[in-house]
């Protein structure tokens, strides 16, 4: 997803990428006055390969007890959060877990795309802590300093939205934040968890922008 967001990034867009059919559309993230700002933990993704693959291998399991019922299943794509509750949940509870996220996520990419068109980032802003805490208590990616940053966010008012991002286990959140609070909150969030954790907090500050493209050179 990276190489692809690198290829087809959209200035003032986020894309909504089918990942089945490779294809994607564009949704407006028009939001002057709002900033994306990353808090790096400072934590490396040491798990995250071989939780990655683990998690593959839990979601595969729960489309193969669902198959069992509904042999037109082939991806959790295909899979109502009732099917996993009647065939999955019974079976194995960590399995239903991990599957129950992926679902809900779908429905909720969905959601958060229709906040995005109606341009009500608090809504939108909802669905991302949701997702971190399903990524947190469901399908279990994250870690301390990560849930930390998220927490110490959660209440204040100029924050729209945080979660995790990427494969887990360390790395960054991706937040939300009115711009005109971003700076300081930035340096606010960055002592304390100097404090919490004894690590040094890294911000960014980011922009959506278009992606890469051909450059003709002029000789001179």
């Amino acid at each position: 997803m990276d190489q692809y967001a690198s290829i087809f990034g959209k200035k003032g867009h986020l894309i909504k990428l089918d990942c089945a059919s490779r294809e994607h559309d564009y949704v407006p993230f028009a939001a002057s006055d709002l900033r994306i700002v990353l808090f790096d933990t400072q934590v490396k993704h040491s798990l995250a390969s071989s939780a990655y693959n683990r998690r593959r291998e839990e979601c595969e399991a729960g489309v193969g007890l669902v198959k069992e019922h509904h042999p037109g299943v082939s991806s959790l794509r295909d899979v109502s959060e009732t099917m996993l509750r009647q065939y999955v949940k019974p079976h194995d509870e960590t399995v239903y877990q991990r599957c129950s996220y992926v679902v809900g996520e779908m429905n909720r990419l969905q959601e958060a795309c229709e906040h995005l068109e109606e341009n009500n980032f608090r809504q939108f802003g909802q669905c991302m802590f949701e997702t971190h805490y399903g990524l947190k208590n469901q399908y279990e990616v994250s870690c301390f300093e990560l849930d930390l940053l998220v927490e110490m966010v959660e209440t204040r008012p100029d924050v729209f939205g945080a979660r995790m991002m990427g494969g887990g286990f360390g790395g960054c959140t991706i937040n939300l934040v009115r711009a005109e609070a971003a700076e300081s909150l930035a340096a606010e969030i960055a002592g304390i968890y100097h404090e919490a954790t004894g690590m040094r907090l890294a911000a960014y500050f980011v922009s959506i922008e278009d992606g890469a493209g051909c450059v003709t050179a002029s000789h001179a």
